[in-house]
């Protein structure tokens, strides 16, 4: 292992590269592609049916837009010097795509919770994704410009002091460093505010496979069934159940052994198709109904169909070639305790899927209440998470020696924030153009 020194040498050089102050550049080349067009293009081999609650979806707001835009965005950082400071990024780490989730143990921890587009790759996308979104959502609600520049500011900044400090820790020590959900509420200084978090926080704990039994099924002729409520949840037919049947046992043979057993303590009880999220809109995605020791004893697992990261046409080949390995694979590194029933396999027609549990105490900000004195924590915390995350994958030494003792880097980041978040106002715009046009179809309210 190279010495500290050296590691934190290296980083340095890098700024011969990419100078700090010049992550403030953002200026669309006459070569950038339609970002209408890469949307279309995302969705050429996804569900069809489904494509315009996809558009719909994003058509919303402009943060909506840049929830569904990963693919838009990663060519656009792709069109920039970067620092070669690789990590395992997240690949879409914007706001909504931070939360609580549970251990193992079952203590509840914030960190990422999405890694459709985990893909190693330049630490300062991570960053830079996660700046845009905070400057996006800060003006969508109505924050003023310098509380805008100020969020974006404070999560860059975060990450820096967060990477700084781990670059001191040893090895061990990083891998074990974790953001408990308890610990959050320090952070908040009024009563209200802190009554906000701890609603926030008691909601996760319920939401279990449990609390989604009474939510998600019905029963039907004296069996449980998934309940049908079209198009964002319908019953799987005979085909699709006959293969997840088929295809479980290879999904069982990527859990470690005493994983297996616990699964194999559950039988198979019935399958849906289920939309998720606004990016994800078009995927294939099942959840399925487990039962253990009786059927007020549930597991609710979600198979999500995994592609190409939007990553990966712009960087060097990645170590895993099957896409649902690379999600698992990424999750189980970003994350500081992941679920215990990732797995993957592939499916019918060669396409390729990854499993977890569908509800497991997972909870989000709810972003469009936050003033923003509320925004600075909640960047701050995001900022923090990530830098830690990628920490545990990347030379946090080499980084911490790159990014300083001077706000440089976060103040240039907070520039590309505001200059990016204009670019997402007028792509949204661009997008909801094509809708009126009838380039692309949307379906609202669903």
């Amino acid at each position: 292992m190279t010495a500290p020194v050296d590691r934190a040498r290296r980083g340095k050089a890098a700024r011969t590269r990419v100078p700090r102050s010049a992550h403030a550049d953002w200026l669309p080349s006459v070569e950038r592609a339609d970002p209408v067009a890469v949307l279309e293009r995302q969705g050429r081999d996804r569900l069809p049916d489904l494509l315009p609650i996809r558009y719909g979806r994003m058509t919303a707001s402009p943060f909506a837009f840049l929830r569904g835009a990963a693919a838009v965005m990663a060519g656009d950082l792709a069109a920039q010097p970067h620092t070669g400071l690789t990590v395992q990024l997240c690949g879409d780490a914007h706001l909504l795509n931070f939360g609580l989730y549970a251990s193992p143990e079952r203590a509840l921890l914030f960190d990422l919770n999405d890694f459709d587009e985990t893909f190693p790759g330049p630490f300062e996308w991570d960053v830079k994704r996660l700046a845009a979104s905070v400057a996006v959502a800060a003006r969508e609600n109505g924050h003023g410009e310098s509380k805008v520049r100020q969020a974006a500011l404070e999560s860059a900044a975060a990450y820096r002091t967060a990477v700084r400090r781990l670059a001191g820790c040893g090895e061990l020590e990083v891998w074990y460093t974790r953001i408990d959900a308890d610990s959050l509420l320090p952070l908040i200084r009024s009563a209200r505010d802190r009554r906000r978090v701890e609603s926030t926080l008691s909601r996760a704990r319920r939401r279990t496979s449990l609390h989604a039994l009474g939510k998600l099924t019905e029963t039907v002729d004296g069996k449980r069934r998934i309940i049908h409520d079209p198009p964002l949840l319908e019953p799987a037919g005979p085909p699709d159940m006959a293969a997840m049947r088929k295809i479980f046992s290879d999904y069982r043979s990527t859990l470690t052994e005493e994983r297996r057993l616990l699964l194999d303590r559950y039988r198979f009880v019935d399958a849906a198709h289920k939309v998720v999220g606004v990016g994800s809109v078009g995927l294939r995605c099942f959840i399925v109904l487990l039962t253990g020791r009786d059927d007020d004893d549930p597991l609710f697992l979600q198979i999500k169909e995994a592609r190409r990261s939007v990553l990966e046409e712009h960087l060097p080949s990645g170590p895993l070639t099957h896409p649902g390995h690379r999600v698992v694979a990424g999750q189980r590194l970003l994350q500081a305790a992941s679920d215990i029933f990732l797995g993957w396999m592939t499916g019918p027609q060669g396409r390729a899927f990854y499993w977890r549990q569908l509800r497991d105490m997972k909870g989000s900000a709810d972003i469009v209440g936050l003033g923003p004195a509320q925004m600075l924590v909640y960047a701050r915390l995001c900022g923090s998470a990530l830098a830690r995350a990628h920490a545990r994958s990347g030379d946090r030494v080499a980084i911490a020696g790159y990014l300083g003792g001077s706000d440089t880097f976060e103040r240039a980041v907070a520039e590309f924030a505001l200059r990016y978040a204009d670019q997402t106002a007028a792509d949204h715009t661009a997008l909801v153009a094509a809708v009126d046009a009838g380039v692309v179809e949307a379906r609202y309210g669903v």
